[in-house]
């Protein structure tokens, strides 16, 4: 006879686990692990972790999904032995992290974590997390001593000069307006608008003291760019590319210096140099400069064939469009390149808000063409985790409007390059 026991379904082997302070915290990552796993996952607390996964049971877990906040940074060196002892068992690490500081969230992935999602998840990103890390790795390779590691690594190609690239400078008319978050996710719709084939786009940091597009694509800032700066004369374009990287094999980034240098370090002429070697061989140049007007501002100006100069609705910005157009005017310089962009512009619905926007253009006697969403706090999470929004938060409406934008640009160079054909 057939015992009752023989009747009851074993229970499903665990493969997975979330590992938290609180996993209630974490509520959509309970909801993507029981979609992506059913019951075959556990969750335990940072006390519960080191035990378990000294434990033989952990030998069957195929990977561990950390869940961290910013409560959690006082915490760290007890989730970094976490990590350790994950990874000294061959169990895959999938990082979670809500608002967690860059320094952490760096000090945390470099030990060794396989994946990184950040927190609130966006939808898919726990599926690809998992079918990434449940890629077999590729057979270790020897490498040449003096090979460039994959990660940031510099451009492949060999410089040719033989590319007319479109310049774009992005220039913020006030602290904070969001110059450099919207430079770097230009840069990166630009680098993505085709999926085969795409146009060739570097992205260059001119903010020799605050720059930030480094942060904001987790990018380590290479010694030779100070020797770049201080030495342009002797620089020919192979050079200038070496001392750029790369961000996922798409956008080629000059980031600002490690160390804050003098924005006069160089002076028009060799920077107008530098622009136009990177001209000479990418299809689009996008390039973040600094708030202050300097004595090669002129050289950038003039090289350029939009000029973005963001604003926001404020009386300082006002004022700012004001002193910068009245400059360009004394010196002769071509003012009408200034495209202005409005960032966290009025909602649609927002009657009274659209109405300021106007009465702001008329008084200023410029045309505000460009109007871009706020991005909410999902900016800031971007920024902090060194990804573009298309990667963390594809539906963000700030992402949507500079995609759409990007998208314009391109159609119309290439309808300009047809037209000369």
């Amino acid at each position: 006879m057939t015992s009752v026991a023989t009747l009851q379904p074993e229970p499903a082997p665990i493969v997975a686990c979330t590992i938290s302070r609180d996993v209630q915290n974490f509520d959509l990552l309970i909801d993507d692990m029981e979609h992506e796993l059913g019951e075959s996952w556990g969750d335990l607390s940072f006390d519960d972790a080191m035990v378990f996964l000294g434990q033989p049971d952990a030998a069957s877990l195929e990977f561990v999904a950390i869940a961290v906040d910013s409560q959690d940074e006082e915490d760290l060196t007890r989730i970094t032995e976490i990590i350790r002892t994950a990874k000294a068992q061959s169990i895959k690490v999938v990082l979670i992290a809500d608002q967690v500081s860059p320094i952490a969230l760096h000090q945390l992935l470099r030990l060794g974590a396989d994946d990184f999602v950040p927190y609130p998840l966006p939808n898919g990103a726990l599926h690809d997390a998992i079918e990434r890390m449940r890629v077999p790795a590729p057979a270790a390779v020897v490498a040449a001593p003096d090979a460039i590691p994959e990660e940031g690594a510099a451009p492949k190609f060999k410089a040719k000069g033989d590319r007319e690239g479109v310049v774009l400078p992005v220039h913020g008319l006030a602290g904070g307006a969001g110059a450099s978050t919207f430079a770097v996710n230009l840069a990166w719709e630009l680098a993505t608008v085709t999926k085969t084939d795409g146009p060739r786009v570097c992205l260059l940091d001119f903010d020799f003291q605050y720059g930030s597009a480094a942060t904001y694509l987790d990018l380590p800032r290479k010694e030779m760019v100070f020797e770049v700066l201080s030495d342009t004369a002797n620089i020919d374009s192979d050079a200038f590319l070496q001392s750029m990287l790369t961000f996922n094999d798409k956008l080629h980034v000059f980031t600002a210096p490690a160390d804050m240098l003098p924005l006069d370090i160089i002076s028009p002429e060799d920077l107008g140099r530098l622009v136009d070697m990177a001209a000479s061989n990418f299809d689009y140049v996008i390039i973040d400069m600094p708030k202050t007007i300097v004595g090669w501002t002129e050289a950038v100006l003039n090289r350029a064939h939009v000029y973005f100069a963001l604003l926001e609705l404020d009386l300082r910005s006002a004022q700012n469009v004001l002193r910068l157009v009245r400059a360009l005017k004394a010196e002769g310089l071509p003012h009408e390149k200034l495209r202005y962009v409005l960032n966290r512009a009025p909602k649609f619905t927002d009657l009274s808000g659209k109405s300021r926007v106007k009465r702001m253009a008329e008084s200023l006697d410029i045309g505000i063409e460009i109007q871009l969403p706020d991005g909410s706090v999902q900016v800031t999470q971007a920024n902090d985790h060194g990804l573009p929004l298309a990667e963390t938060a594809a539906k963000n409406p700030l992402r949507k409007e500079i995609q759409k934008l990007a998208k314009s640009l391109h159609d119309l160079n290439k309808g300009v390059e047809a037209g000369k054909a």
